[in-house]
């Protein structure tokens, strides 16, 4: 809970959030709790014939792939975080935004008098006092946004006035007060309409098509020789990243005129990238901390409209201004994830031979042009998936509607492209009278292929897809499945059981085509103690306990002499935002790279201390100590070294990695439906995950759960809803249904291990890989579960009523 001069307000729901941050931080400590592993299963799949003898590979060294608990979790869970709103400025006034209740209009007038006179009150600005620079990403006049509106009104939530009191139960009075007329007009509320151009969201622009591009073959896949071919609509359902933390943020001018910003949010540089562009200020007059960040999934990628006003409100007022949204703030202005309508065709031999794709993506982008301008790109980077499909073609475009923004929310547009291929391969399974899994296994890239160019021009690094589906087919016991699924439907139950399978690949550090990397330094001190200074910024994934595993396992310092720092613009060179499972093999190989430098920096004041030749050191990083090779019973330690020089003993990365790595993997969602309600239980959930080389196997794990309970919320429960006037109407936990750990079983989690060559820890990403594959797992378990009477396709969510309804047609169709 937040409270803000007595007044208390949610800011965490106790729900799949919750389970989720409980898998993802503190599962060293409930280790069969809420989402419990049964089992762990780990394998060595290197792709290098070399990487078996190369101690670069985690695989060979002490420390790394050992389950070791997390070093934050006695702070979160004895002490608490330190968030935002935590953060005590003395004098600060407190914001609270006056949102339009209208979805599309032109404002008439904003009636300011009332709020200025209440009592605490101590400024109401509305864009005119402001004076800021637009926010939107896109620059364009016809889709510039700025962050508060002042003519034009594009969704319910908007902000365009800010109240700021001396309490926040006075500025939320206050903004009561404000009483903003709208010329209202017709607004559009779904992907379908918006595509009918009927209503124009942006008029001047003269479409609702905001932005459109094509990748794979250069025209549309002839479908003509093809023996099968199957079309399907798949709709992608919104969803709301319900982060336990709503956005939070205090903004505070010093004497020196330079701002200070505290943000809950995935990357400090940027966010004062975008703070000083907004405020028409120098990068380097904004000082951005990020403070502990109470969850984020994409959705804190960069600091939004209202954050990027804070500054301008404190400088007017001439005081410090702190700002924390409600629950129903998030769910109205945060914006929103996934949300695509798409059109997909899969063709290929009546034996099961696919050879032609193609994906047609409507990406709805909400009002603003925000993450649907790269969303729908991700999605068709990886549209052909782990298949070797011969013709392939994914074009998109993206739609403007009167709703919240749509932003990148956990997978960023893979998980739309996995669950638009996996229902299709099902689809075709089905029509041609193949087993889903043959079909599969019949259609894998190969391991030779490797590295593998997609027909979207990706390059895969390395993969063995067959063995992770037989791996998750085998601890499923698949055969005994589908044997008690036949007995079920032969003995006329009522309670039916369905198999789903998704096999998936994603990208992840998707920004490397060229090259890319975050920053790192290590400083050790005169007492031997180690300071590492991330870019990366954590969110819940356990940085601080992987960056120190890899300076330990380099440099023989023990793990709690190790000190993490990040999120901070005075003490971090550079940073990037946290996203795209991008950490451990760049952070995590810069952290790596940084100890290297160190030792090798080091080598000459050992010398000196041991008056030997540099040549004739070496380091020994179990003893954390440098001796002269053939005698270790003399040695000096990284205190000595340290002592010894008056310079700091310092290692900065030079490590960029060429090229994004590709994780892998195969789930399994096994469900029970009740025909007679519609109602879905998930009996069990099994995965085999393969991101390369673990540093951490147990952070690894609670990064699956963590994903995959999102996915599997998606497909079962959660979906932001608007009505056809263009209000919200999920906009609280009573309308969004979020499951708990009740409604999720026990996870049967196997990673394996196949190496990429592109890094030196030999790691890929993991914390979306979860979100990728269950989704479709689930839904076609579903699906599956009720094929045997017609039901040939049911839209996410597969709320009970969806279910119910698909059955009962399908009865009524079939012939007596």
């Amino acid at each position: 809970m937040q409270k803000h001069d007595g007044v208390t307000f949610p800011d965490f729901d106790v729900s799949h959030r919750m389970a989720v941050y409980v898998h993802e931080t503190m599962l060293h400590e409930f280790p069969l709790g809420a989402l419990a592993v049964r089992s762990h299963v780990y394998h060595d799949h290197p792709t290098n014939p070399e990487a078996e003898n190369e101690s670069r590979y985690c695989s060979a060294m002490s420390i790394l792939g050992n389950r070791v608990v997390r070093v934050e979790d006695p702070r979160f869970l004895k002490t608490g975080g330190t968030y935002v709103a935590d953060i005590e400025l003395e004098d600060a006034g407190h914001a609270v935004f006056v949102r339009t209740t209208a979805a599309a209009g032109r404002i008439t007038s904003i009636d300011l008098d009332e709020a200025t006179q209440a009592p605490g009150v101590i400024a109401v600005l509305t864009a005119a006092d402001l004076d800021l620079s637009p926010f939107s990403n896109d620059k364009s006049d016809e889709l510039r946004r700025y962050p508060l509106a002042s003519t034009t009104i594009r969704f319910a939530g908007e902000p365009v006035a800010v109240v700021v009191a001396e309490s926040y139960a006075q500025a939320l009075d206050a903004a009561e007060l404000v009483w903003v007329d709208v010329d209202t007009t017709d607004a559009v509320t779904s992907v379908a309409e918006s595509l009918t151009n009927e209503v124009l969201v942006f008029p001047d622009l003269g479409t609702n098509v905001v932005k459109q591009g094509s990748m794979g073959a250069a025209d549309d896949v002839d479908f003509s020789e093809c023996e099968l071919v199957i079309d399907l609509e798949i709709v992608n359902n919104r969803m709301n990243a319900s982060p336990m933390e709503p956005r939070v943020a205090a903004a505070q001018w010093g004497e020196d005129g330079k701002l200070t910003c505290w943000t809950s949010t995935q990357g400090a540089h940027p966010a004062r990238a975008r703070l000083a562009e907004v405020l028409g200020v120098d990068e380097d007059d904004v000082h951005v901390i990020v403070a502990d960040v109470g969850g984020a999934f994409g959705s804190k990628a960069g600091p939004g409209p209202e954050e990027t006003s804070l500054g301008a409100i404190a400088k007017l007022i001439e005081r410090p201004v702190v700002w924390a949204e409600t629950r129903t703030e998030n769910f109205l202005a945060m914006g929103h994830g996934r949300s695509q309508l798409n059109r997909v065709r899969l063709g290929g031999s009546a034996d099961g031979n696919l050879t032609h794709y193609q994906i047609d993506i409507a990406q709805e982008a909400g009002a603003y042009l925000e993450g649907a301008a790269f969303l729908p790109y991700m999605t068709s980077i990886m549209a052909s998936g782990v298949y070797d499909l011969e013709h392939a073609r994914a074009s998109w475009v993206s739609v403007a509607t009167n709703t919240a923004p749509i932003v990148a929310y956990r997978g960023a547009g893979r998980p739309e492209a996995t669950a638009a291929l996996e229902r299709a391969v099902d689809v075709f399974a089905v029509q041609a009278g193949i087993d889903p899994a043959e079909l599969r296994r019949k259609n894998f890239i190969t391991p030779s292929a490797f590295p593998f160019t997609s027909p979207m021009g990706q390059v895969y690094d390395s993969g063995d897809y067959a063995s992770a589906l037989d791996l998750a087919l085998k601890n499923a016991s698949y055969d005994d499945l589908r044997a008690e699924q036949r007995r079920r439907i032969d003995a006329g139950a009522t309670t039916l059981l369905g198999i789903g399978i998704a096999s998936y690949i994603e990208i992840t550090a998707p920004g490397a085509d060229a090259s890319d990397d975050e920053f790192g330094s290590i400083e050790v001190g005169d007492d031997g103690k180690v300071v590492a200074r991330t870019g990366s910024t954590p969110y819940g994934q356990g940085h601080e306990t992987t960056w120190a595993m890899v300076i330990s396992d380099r440099m023989g310092v023990p793990i709690e002499d190790i000190t993490v720092v990040w999120g901070d613009t005075e003490e971090i060179a550079s940073s990037k935002i946290t996203g795209g499972s991008r950490s451990v093999q760049l952070a995590g190989s810069a952290m790596a790279d940084a100890a290297d430098r160190v030792i090798a920096a080091s080598i000459d004041h050992a010398a000196g201390i041991l008056e030997a030749a540099a040549a004739d050191i070496v380091f020994d990083s179990t003893a954390g100590a440098f001796h002269v090779a053939g005698t270790p019973a003399k040695s000096v330690g990284w205190a000595e070294v340290a002592q010894a020089t008056e310079e700091s003993v310092i290692g900065v990365s030079e490590f960029s990695q060429t090229g994004a790595t590709f994780p892998f993997g195969t789930h399994i969602a096994i469900v029970e439906v009740d025909v007679t309600t519609g109602a879905v239980t998930l009996e069990r959930f099994v995965t085999t995950d393969d991101a390369g080389v673990l540093v951490n196997p147990l952070i690894a794990e609670g990064q699956v759960h963590g994903g995959a309970a999102s996915g599997i919320a998606q497909a079962l429960y959660e979906e932001v809803t608007y009505d056809e006037y263009g209000n919200l109407t999920s906009s609280n936990f009573a309308d969004y249904s979020i499951p708990g750990p009740t409604e999720l079983p026990s996870f049967e989690v196997t990673l394996t291990e196949t190496a990429t060559p592109l890094n030196p820890l030999g790691a890929k990403g993991i914390g979306e890989a979860g979100s990728v594959g269950s989704t479709p797992a689930v839904q076609n378990a579903v699906i599956n579960a009720l094929a045997h009477v017609g039901v040939a396709h049911i839209d996410l969510p597969l709320t009970p009523s969806k279910v119910w309804a698909a059955y009962e047609n399908a009865l009524a169709a079939s012939p007596m």
